[in-house]
């Protein structure tokens, strides 16, 4: 609202300020009531972008608990992914000190048998003696090795990874030489794939004991080292660290290899892996020494319990939310607060106000919901193409809670004993249920793909696919769908890298199709438009009531003056 300096009053008894404000509070009614539409859906914009946010942490954290860390673009699991879950099976060693093991839920319950006849190892180099000569200082390798002082040291390492040169001088010292081996990099692969990597050798010196150690990163036959030195001051340095390799002396320019683990598992005997971690039949074992023990593998009841009881406490967390907004009644006796009502309040009283104003902005919200209702809906429907004892949520112990007076439902309950029941009956049957995923590339699914967002599918395609989906997977994909929703409707405020973790591609409709504009910003740009030129109108208004009293005034003053005059003129 426009100021101006004005001087009434002079020639009247009227307070014109005053009065022309009183008559601008009813021109102000209006612009009040926009600005107030303006605020309302202002506060609608934050309360849709905060459920929001729960609904991306709901499955963002859920994920993580889970261990469902292996998503497509479209925030579809991939395949399978629960397969390697770790928390779904437990394994214990007889015997530590030779092996310790994890497992995961791939891993068949029972007994194994396990003896480490070998430990995969790389190449091992190390001096066999003092590598300082004679008279020599470890101050530079010119004197270190008894080298001319205009030697220059050339030699290349071959490893797996590929073949490095190296160049040093006479005044460059052992650390040196240290430091640059280890840093050294090599590209492998062609065109876009190709990239830098580390040689894959390790060099220490101990100054201590005047030794050189060498070794290469990776473990196995396929590890491999080879030192080539052509010139004989170079030969001289790599002789001079008297190497060795399994007790004999090593040659330049020969390849030297790693070698396998050999172990026995049950009855398949002389298994050869290139290192001592592995994988066999989804158990994860780490081999320390030579010698035998045994592996118990068995379902952890007790622990798969607690990761469907925290997720279903999550969800119920989610839905009291969502049934609080949707139930939440508006108080019409307090709505959003003028600036001139503001003026007249302290900051706690405004920021109580304030608190019963938006009470209720999302009140029966459709999007809302539209979203609950389907997640219960999709939790509740038969799962199509099971391999396992289960198809129906109910038959592993969970189901909705009893409907409450004032509440909209939708809440989970567990039978603790039949679902443990059902987990030490069939723990497979249990994950798929859960977890499964849509048969993609087959019948009504024939030529989709898990990287295709549900936006760009048949009805048919999306019911085809939902059937065959575990619970989980049906209310992550609906979340998913209602988040775009909302933020189509809100917009992302300052969470887009959340929604792009929650699925990758999530904001590419709204920012190709809506211009990253939602449809409450429009709205709010034209009350903002409107408000604009109703505060021209008020300006052009309030100024309209200032000549007409300006008017008066001068009329006024013209009276008085001729009755001055008048009265001037019978004193004469």
């Amino acid at each position: 609202m426009y100021n101006n300096l004005r001087i009434t009053g002079l020639a009247s008894p009227f307070d014109t300020e005053e009065m022309v404000g009183k008559l601008m509070e009813t021109e102000k009614v209006k612009l009040n009531r926009v600005e107030q539409d303006k605020q309302l859906l202002v506060w609608k914009r934050e309360a849709y972008n905060d459920l929001n946010k729960d609904f991306a942490n709901f499955i963002l954290n859920t994920r993580k608990e889970f261990g469902l860390t292996t998503t497509t673009s479209t925030g579809v699991m991939v395949s399978n992914s629960y397969e390697k879950l770790t928390w779904v099976k437990s394994a214990t060693s007889s015997n530590e000190s030779v092996g310790t093991v994890s497992t995961t839920a791939k891993a068949m319950s029972g007994s194994y048998n396990v003896e480490v006849e070998q430990l995969a190892e790389g190449v091992k180099m190390a001096s066999s003696s003092n590598i300082t000569v004679e008279g020599g200082t470890k101050d530079n390798l010119a004197s270190q090795f008894g080298l001319n002082e205009g030697d220059v040291i050339k030699f290349s390492i071959d490893t797996k990874n590929g073949t490095k040169e190296f160049e040093f001088t006479g005044s460059q010292s052992i650390n040196d030489v240290v430091k640059t081996i280890n840093n050294a990099k090599v590209e492998v692969g062609e065109g876009d794939n190709k990239k830098e990597v580390s040689l894959g050798v390790r060099a220490v010196y101990d100054a201590n004991i005047d030794r050189f150690f060498f070794q290469t990163e990776d473990t196995g036959k396929e590890a491999e080292l080879s030192i080539k030195a052509d010139d004989e001051g170079s030969k001289k340095f790599i002789n001079g660290l008297k190497l060795n390799h399994d007790g004999n002396a090593y040659v330049i320019g020969e390849k030297y290899n790693g070698q396998n683990a050999i172990i026995n598992f049950d009855g398949a005997k002389g298994i050869e892996i290139g290192s001592n971690q592995f994988t066999i039949n989804g158990m994860d074992f780490n081999i320390k020494s030579k010698g035998s023990f045994t592996t118990t593998v068995d379902t952890d009841i007790d622990a798969f319990y607690e990761k469907i009881e925290k997720f279903v406490e999550e969800y119920n967390k989610l839905v009291e939310k969502s049934n609080l907004l949707l139930t939440q009644k508006k108080n019409r006796s307090y709505q959003p607060l003028t600036a001139d009502q503001k003026k007249e309040m302290d900051k706690k009283d405004i920021e109580l106000w304030e608190e019963k104003a938006k009470s209720g902005v999302l009140r029966s919200d459709e999007l809302i919901s539209r979203t609950m209702r389907n997640s219960r809906t999709w939790m509740y429907e038969n799962i199509e193409g099971v391999e396992g004892s289960f198809k129906h949520l109910t038959e592993i112990g969970i189901s909705t809670e009893k409907f409450s007076q004032g509440s909209l439902g939708g809440k989970l309950s567990i039978d603790e004993i039949k679902l443990k029941e059902a987990i030490r009956k069939d723990a497979d049957g249990v994950l798929e249920l859960l977890f499964k995923s849509p048969d993609y590339g087959k019948g009504e699914l024939e030529g989709v793909t898990s990287y295709k967002s549900d936006r760009e599918l048949s009805s048919e395609q999306l019911q085809a696919k939902r059937k065959q989906s575990g619970i989980v997977t049906r209310l992550y994909d609906n979340l998913i769908l209602g988040m775009q929703d909302i933020i189509n409707k809100s917009g992302i405020g300052d969470d887009s890298n959340l929604y792009r973790n929650v699925k990758s591609n999530m904001l590419i409709d709204f920012v190709t199709k809506h211009s990253s504009i939602s449809m409450i910003d429009k709205d709010v740009m034209k009350l903002e438009s409107k408000i604009d030129d109703l505060n021209v109108y008020l300006f052009e208004k309030e100024n309209h009531y200032y000549s007409k009293f300006a008017a008066m005034e001068k009329a006024l003053s013209r009276m008085n003056q001729q009755s001055m005059w008048l009265m001037q003129q019978f004193s004469n």
